[in-house]
């Protein structure tokens, strides 16, 4: 079992949705987050004053699978997040030591789904 983690562009979401829903990858957390990359965020000038705005609107996306679904939801996201450009996210791959459903306390891989 593994936990990805991916942290994309907000404006890609729905992208990034219908990629893991075509691959039958349907369980997913979705929260907004704030971040920054190397470019340490942006910096704009405003009325002549230089203003860096450091922490960008992200979205994050967790996902539990089982093994044989890793690759395929990772690119799946990568499908749908990628734009080319500085910013389009990571992915993050953790072991998942454990899952439980509590409504019927099943446990590993038949509690993710």
């Amino acid at each position: 079992m593994k936990l990805i983690v991916a942290i994309i562009q907000p404006y890609r979401l729905e992208h990034v949705k219908e990629e893991l829903y075509k691959m039958n990858v349907n369980l997913l957390t979705v929260s907004e987050v704030l971040g920054h990359g190397r470019q340490k965020g942006i910096t704009e000038i405003y009325r002549g004053i230089k203003e860096s705005g450091n922490l960008l609107r992200k979205i994050r996306i967790d996902i539990a699978v089982n093994e044989e679904f890793v690759e395929t939801t990772i690119k799946a996201i990568i499908k749908g997040a990628k734009t080319g450009e500085t910013g389009d996210g990571k992915i993050f791959v953790l072991d998942l030591k454990d899952c439980i459903r509590i409504r019927t306390e099943e446990r590993g891989p038949v509690a993710i789904g």
